[in-house]
C-alpha cells in the first residue's frame, strides 16, 4: 500500500499515532458493535410492550392506595352504571314503580328496601342504579371535551409560538371574559338538551381556557429542554415530539385537571338540574335533590334521606376522581414505572 493510499484509510490521533476509519469517517468498530446486538424477536417485543404499557403502570396503581381506592369507587359506579343498561336494568334491578312499597321507608332498615322509599313509595335504590348511567355520560363528556380542547389549544401555541400563538391565546381570553355560568345557561335554556352527553359538552366550554392558559406556560419551558433539542436535531416529526416530549410529561397535571374538570362538571350539572334549568328528560341525581326539597319534610328526620343519599353519592364520586388523580401522578412517575418493568421481567 502506498502512502497516499494509507493516509486516505487512516486518521492522525492526538498521540501522534493514526487509526483506521472507514468511509464516511466513522470508526469500523462501531458497525461492528451494532452488528452484535441481537435483534427482537416477536414474542419478546410482545412481552417487553406487555411490560412498558400494561404490568408498570399497574403494578405502580396498585401499590398506591389513593389510586386503588379512587379506581375501586369509580369502577363501583361504573359498574351500577352498566347494570342499569338495559336489558340487564330489567332483569337485575328493575325501574321503580309507584306505590311500589309504603312510603319513606329509613334506610338500612328493610332488606327489600335498602335505601328506604319516597313520597311515592319508590325505592330509592332503583332510582339511584337508573340515573348513574345519565351522570357517567354527562362527567364523561364534559372532562374530555374540556381537557382535550385545554391541552390541544394550550400545547400547540406554547410550541409553535409567533402567529399561532397569539390567535390561540386570543381565542382563549375571550372565553375566559365570558361568565362560564351565564353561557352555559344560556346555552342551555336556548337548545333545551335532552341527551346526556349534550349537557356535557355544553358544560365542558366554560372549563377549558384556565387550563390551556396553564399547559401553554408550562410547554414554554418544556420546548427549551435538551431532550426536546435533541428530538427537534434528529429530525423527528412535531408530532411526535408533542406527543412523546411534552404532553408525556405533563400526563400526572392533565390528570388531575381531569379529576377536577370532572368535579365542576357534577357541581354544575346538578345544580343547573336541581334548578330546573336543564329539561327533566333522563333520571339523574340532580333531578332527585329537586324532587326530594319540593315534595319531602326536610325537617322530618325519617324523609331527609331523599336527598342525603344522592348529595353522598356526589360526594363519593368526586372523592374517586380525585383520589385516583393523585395516584395517577405516581403512574406517570417514568422512574416508577422503569423500576416495576424491570421487576416484572427479573420474574
Amino acid at each position: 500500500m502506498n502512502p497516499t493510499e494509507e493516509s486516505e484509510n487512516s486518521t492522525a490521533r492526538t498521540d501522534g499515532g493514526t487509526s483506521e476509519r472507514s468511509r464516511g469517517g466513522i470508526d469500523d468498530s462501531i458497525f461492528t458493535q451494532m452488528s452484535n446486538v441481537p435483534e427482537l424477536t416477536t414474542r419478546e417485543k410482545a412481552r417487553r410492550s406487555f411490560e412498558r404499557r400494561i404490568y408498570a403502570p399497574t403494578a405502580v396503581l396498585l401499590d398506591d392506595w389513593r389510586a386503588l381506592v379512587g379506581s375501586l369507587i369509580l369502577l363501583g359506579f361504573v359498574v351500577v352504571g352498566i347494570v342499569a343498561i338495559e336489558p340487564f336494568g330489567i332483569v337485575l334491578v328493575p325501574k321503580a314503580t309507584v306505590m311500589e312499597g309504603p312510603i319513606f321507608v329509613p334506610p338500612f332498615q328493610n332488606w327489600q328496601y335498602p335505601l328506604g322509599t319516597n313520597v311515592m313509595g319508590k325505592s330509592i335504590l332503583k332510582r339511584v342504579v337508573h340515573s348513574t348511567p345519565a351522570m357517567l355520560e354527562i362527567i364523561l363528556a364534559g372532562a374530555l371535551v374540556s381537557v382535550c380542547l385545554g391541552t390541544v389549544i394550550g400545547t400547540v401555541a406554547g410550541y409553535r409560538g409567533g402567529r399561532t400563538d397569539s390567535a390561540l391565546m386570543t381565542l382563549t381570553d375571550v372565553v375566559l371574559t365570558i361568565p362560564g355560568l351565564a353561557l352555559v345557561i344560556v346555552l342551555a335554556s336556548i337548545y333545551q338538551p335532552e341527551q346526556p352527553y349534550v349537557v356535557g359538552l355544553i358544560l365542558g366550554i366554560d372549563n377549558w381556557p384556565k387550563l390551556a392558559r396553564t399547559i401553554r406556560s408550562q410547554v414554554l419551558s418544556i420546548r427549551e429542554e435538551s431532550f426536546t433539542e435533541a428530538s427537534r436535531i434528529m429530525g423527528l416529526s412535531e408530532f411526535h415530539i408533542l406527543r412523546k416530549d411534552v404532553i408525556s410529561n405533563m400526563m400526572p397535571y392533565i390528570s388531575v385537571n381531569f379529576a377536577n374538570s370532572s368535579r365542576s362538571i357534577i357541581f354544575e350539572s346538578v345544580g343547573l338540574y336541581f334548578l330546573g334549568i336543564l329539561p327533566q328528560s333522563n333520571p339523574n341525581w340532580g333531578l332527585m335533590m329537586q324532587k326530594a326539597y319540593n315534595q319531602a319534610d326536610l325537617t322530618n328526620p325519617n324523609q331527609i334521606h331523599w336527598l342525603l343519599i344522592p348529595m353522598a353519592l356526589i360526594i363519593l364520586i368526586s372523592l374517586g376522581f380525585i383520589l385516583l388523580a393523585q395516584g395517577l401522578d405516581r403512574v406517570f412517575n417514568v422512574r416508577l414505572r422503569a423500576r416495576h418493568e424491570s421487576a416484572g421481567g427479573d420474574e
